[in-house]
């Protein structure tokens, strides 16, 4: 038998190691790329519109969202959780950017009619954010967040990052039922036949099939319009909750009816992909217009009492977020951006003040590394108190030390008034004991009163830095 020189053998089998070790590391990287690719989640956003604190069964409300109670078993449901705003435009660009409504350009609800304002193309949006690191990104619903008209060019979705999108300027109008005032991707949808709850999960559905590649993760920005008004449901569904006429059960009805319309997207994003691999967030954009469904807290939509900015606030991701958590930390829409880039361990905007915190560290069981870096704040003029703070326990409101409308449609005139506005009358509020916010302690926690005071003020004087003027535009 013929035998090679050990020097040569030598050589074959370093040869042919040096290749099979060469073949293992480009099958290795191969897969690793893969599974880069496949290891960032899927991130859906939903967001109800003018829905209360209590509505939910979840938050011992009288509506059956089974649906939504699972989805908060399988990771934390938040106690405290906060809109941006007490109504929706400046609550939806708080959520999009993580900072204060004003300083995205929105100071109040959008009437694209009569106001030029709208969220500023220079704003770094939660779909650009992810967009840039490899995302697919679709908004599905109510925008509300400033559309172009005949008379006012204005940015539409796809300008913030949107790859897709169907959108509604402002309420499904006529009402839930048959809305016929859809946009998508710039073109008029037309008459629709449906709830608008439904409508928005078949077209969900739609985009998720339509997606090219299927190993790409994606961004689902879905934004109901229910339950606000004007209402409808099914009337099968409406006579769970009482006669058809009654506003209480239709307005009941529209929360359930959106709660199935949810389930039929969680089964289908299930289908997709294990749900280890999708991270989903629900929220509503303000407190209820229904003072029977604000869990007994002060105020409702439109004003800055707890009632008016105190929401259901839902996290899941199965696998990262423990399940079956409850958390009274107060938390708000304006950590959605912060709290998403912090778990998926993207770098936020850095040229921008983010003034939510990211609540990763919260939400993973490692509560005492979690740290918020500055009060939660709200401004609207319309409403009284006009600015209201939480720190901890503690909750301060002011009212305006100037002469300022309360009126619902927002006048850009009132800008430069605002924009130098300061404050008089404030009260201090501990919500562990008072809730309500019936028992003012200004006088007799004066230290705290103090302190709080004046980070409202440091707060306020930033966001007023950054404010634009748009009755100068």
């Amino acid at each position: 038998m013929k035998t090679f020189p050990q020097p040569f053998a030598f050589q074959i089998r370093g040869g042919l190691f040096l290749f099979l070790s060469i073949f293992l590391l480009i099958f290795l990287g191969h897969t690793a790329l893969l599974f880069a690719e496949k290891s960032q989640p899927n991130v859906v956003v939903l967001l109800a519109d003018d829905l209360g604190y209590q509505d939910l069964s979840c938050y011992d409300g009288p509506v059956n969202t089974p649906t939504l109670d699972k989805l908060a078993a399988s990771g934390m449901r938040m106690t405290q959780f906060y809109s941006g705003c007490a109504v929706c435009s400046p609550s939806r660009a708080t959520l999009l950017t993580g900072r204060h409504h004003i300083r995205t350009g929105v100071y109040s609800w959008i009437n694209d009619a009569s106001q030029n304002s709208h969220l500023l193309e220079r704003e770094n949006t939660l779909a650009e954010i992810l967009k840039s690191n490899g995302y697919a990104t679709a908004h599905i619903g109510k925008w509300h967040l400033g559309l172009p008209t005949k008379e006012r060019d204005k940015p539409t979705p796809d300008d913030h990052g949107f790859d897709y999108w169907l959108a509604t300027a402002n309420n499904a109008s006529p009402s839930h039922k048959n809305p016929d005032n859809f946009i998508r991707n710039g073109e008029p949808v037309g008459k629709t036949e449906g709830y608008s709850c439904q409508l928005l999960v078949d077209e969900a559905i739609g985009w998720l099939d339509s997606r090219s590649n299927e190993d790409q993760p994606f961004f689902l920005n879905l934004w109901f319009h229910e339950p606000h008004a004007p209402i409808a449901a099914p009337d099968e569904i409406v006579s769970d909750y009482g006669k058809l006429n009654d506003k209480a059960a239709i307005y009941s009805g529209t929360i359930d009816n959106t709660d199935r319309a949810i389930a039929r997207l969680l089964s289908k994003l299930k289908e997709i992909e294990a749900p280890e691999n999708t991270l989903i967030v629900y929220a509503s954009d303000n407190g209820s217009y229904r003072d029977d469904r604000t869990g007994g807290l002060k105020g409702k939509k439109g004003q800055n009492w707890e009632g008016g900015i105190r929401v259901p606030g839902i996290f899941s991701w199965p696998g990262k977020i423990p399940a079956d958590q409850v958390s009274d930390k107060p938390a708000g829409v304006v950590d959605i951006l912060p709290t998403v880039c912090g778990l998926l361990k993207i770098d936020p905007p850095a040229q921008s003040h983010l003034d939510g915190s990211n609540l990763a560290p919260l939400l993973t069981g490692n509560e005492d590394q979690f740290k918020r870096h500055q009060p939660l704040f709200w401004h609207l003029q319309k409403a009284r108190p006009i600015v209201a703070m939480r720190s901890g326990r503690y909750s301060l409101v002011a009212d305006p030390d100037f002469e300022l409308s309360t009126s619902n449609m927002f006048e850009e005139a009132w800008i430069p008034k605002i924009k130098a506005g300061t404050y008089t009358n404030f009260r201090l509020y501990d919500l562990d004991k008072d809730p309500q916010q019936t028992n003012d302690l200004s006088l007799s926690e004066s230290e705290v009163f103090t302190k709080l005071k004046s980070q409202l003020l440091e707060i306020n004087a930033s966001i007023m830095q950054d404010a634009d003027d748009w009755h100068l535009e």
